[in-house]
């Protein structure tokens, strides 16, 4: 193993990544650990755009009470005030950068960029790049880290672990060259960067959806996670099962997309007063129920009404993604279906992205820091890369003092699995959270999920244990599946429905004043 010393290390390079190192470069010289699957991961697919309190007509106290609301009560308020008041700044900077956010061009525009409103929102407060907002930050943020003299991106190596010491510090990562060769990346701060875990389903938005990996690596070294119960499946993916995975913009609802069954009927406006504009986890649950009912495998979502011309111009790269696909959505309804999203919870950290482990940071979708609550109301997770990435910055340019305890060893073996196999692991665990804790969950899924996941495990394990270098993919397996394990475990525990967690076993709130849940990898039993 080689091993090379670092100042501040980030792992993922989506927007929290890019963010934190464009601001740490500032003060600290920063290795960008970022392989080519992080262009197809969640930041990229972040169409909608990035809510932000932007409009004169619009105020903090109006996006910090939607907020709270789409949490359903677990929103730490603190954290809801803190992003919301810190979101112009983070817009104004992405505009100094040269982000070319799409312009209202109307004579009376109290703005000069277009806002359009999202579900959950009580006022247009989304500012985005026409349909495609996820990409046109990424690409900005990627070309301008690219060029800083501070920072070094890798994109050779993929993290499989964190290095951790006697005095329970983090000290960088182990990662994987592509020869398949370990290396350790020794850091004075690691920053966790990896995204969320909507890869542990079967069925999710991004094409190439991150499995929980940072998560557990946090967890190993002894971070406290936290609400991990509360996976998002967006209401409206693209249904086609032969092609890949295509989210179907929240804008396209919040412009006047209507949901309706196979005979033209709506069904919302039964549902919620707000109709299709209701948060994700009542709109994805009314798809679902509807499902159900009909045995249908999708329902449609109808944009005609809105013309050509307005579809064309507020949703361009829709329009021209599913006419490649065989749909011209300005003629035809569109078929969607609920997909595995975005994970509310995580590492657990404060504001500035600090966890539990001295010199380890998270940012993005990988921590939880309480904002998004047992809900996340659109656009609000770009805002929270965002702001973040920010805050975790300016701590880490008064950086504390480094651990110089001994480090922890990790022992290894020389057993390998066949692609095949672990390609096999990994569907039978997403087969398993898909059936049993996707959208409605039951007492009786749960628990067969959990005995089939720790079955599952006990597979797995022994040869995770003696792999001397396990490949990528065998070590995001184990990640995920431990993490899938410890999701189960979350969701038993609470003993109520509350937001993405629905449980028609116990299908009322339950305590006034309710808790996030917490949980350690201690917590989980290791298998015989």
């Amino acid at each position: 193993m080689t091993h090379r010393d670092h100042d501040v290390l980030i792992i993922g390079g989506g927007v929290a990544g890019l963010t934190l190192a464009l601001h740490s470069a500032a003060t600290r010289r920063v290795t960008l650990v970022r392989p080519a699957s992080d262009d197809r991961g969640a930041s990229r697919w972040a169409q909608g755009g990035i809510a932000a309190v932007l409009s004169p007509q619009d105020d903090f106290a109006a996006h910090v009470a939607d907020t709270l609301v789409a949490g359903d009560g677990l929103c730490d308020e603190r954290a809801v005030r803190f992003t919301v008041e810190q979101g112009p700044a983070a817009i104004e900077w992405l505009l100094s950068l040269g982000v070319p956010f799409t312009r209202d061009i109307t004579p009376d525009a109290a703005y000069p960029y277009h806002l359009t409103r999202e579900g959950g929102h009580g006022a247009r407060r989304v500012i985005h790049v026409e349909d495609a907002t996820g990409r046109a930050v990424l690409d900005t943020l990627k070309a301008h880290a690219e060029a800083h003299p501070a920072i070094t991106v890798r994109d050779d190596l993929t993290a499989i672990g964190l290095i951790g010491d006697a005095a329970g510090h983090c000290r960088g990562a182990r990662c994987l060259d592509a020869r398949g060769e370990l290396t350790a990346l020794m850091a004075r701060d690691t920053v966790l960067a990896t995204g969320g875990a909507s890869g542990l389903y079967r069925h999710t938005t991004s094409p190439q959806p991150a499995s929980g990996e940072g998560m557990l690596m946090a967890a190993e070294l002894g971070a406290e996670l936290m609400n991990l119960e509360f996976q998002q499946f967006h209401p409206t993916c693209l249904y086609d099962p032969e092609g890949p995975p295509f989210l179907i913009s929240e804008a396209v609802r919040g412009e006047g997309g209507r949901l309706v069954t196979a005979s033209g009927e709506r069904f919302m406006l039964a549902e919620d007063p707000r109709a299709e504009l209701a948060p994700r986890d009542i709109v994805a649950r009314a798809i679902d129920a509807e499902m159900q009912r009909s045995g249908a495998a999708h329902v449609w979502l109808d944009v005609r009404h809105l013309g050509e011309a307005a579809i064309r111009h507020h949703f361009p790269t829709i329009h021209a993604h599913c006419l490649s696909r065989g749909l011209d959505i300005a003629h035809q309804p569109i078929p969607v279906v609920p997909a595995a999203h975005y994970s509310c919870g995580g590492v657990a950290t404060d504001l500035d992205g600090a966890t539990s482990v001295p010199h380890l940071h998270a940012i993005g979708e990988v921590a939880c820091t309480g904002l998004h609550g047992a809900n996340r109301m659109a656009s609000n997770s770009l805002l929270e890369c965002l702001v973040f990435a920010r805050s975790c910055a300016a701590r880490l340019a008064s950086p504390a003092a480094p651990s110089s305890a001994r480090l922890v060893t990790v022992t290894t073996g020389n057993t390998r699995a066949a692609p095949e196999q672990v390609h096999e692991w990994r569907q039978a665990m997403r087969e398993v959270m898909s059936r049993q804790v996707a959208i409605v969950r039951h007492d009786s899924g749960l628990e067969s999920a959990d005995r089939e996941l720790a079955a599952l495990a006990a597979t797995v394990g022994p040869t995770i244990q003696d792999a001397a270098a396990p490949d990528p993919a065998l070590a995001s397996l184990w990640h995920a599946l431990r993490l899938a394990r410890l999701t189960v475990a979350s969701a038993r525990a609470r003993r109520e429905s509350r937001g993405l967690h629905y449980n028609p076993d116990c299908p009322h709130h339950g305590d006034t004043a309710p808790r996030p849940s917490r949980c350690r990898l201690a917590d989980l039993e290791t298998p015989a």
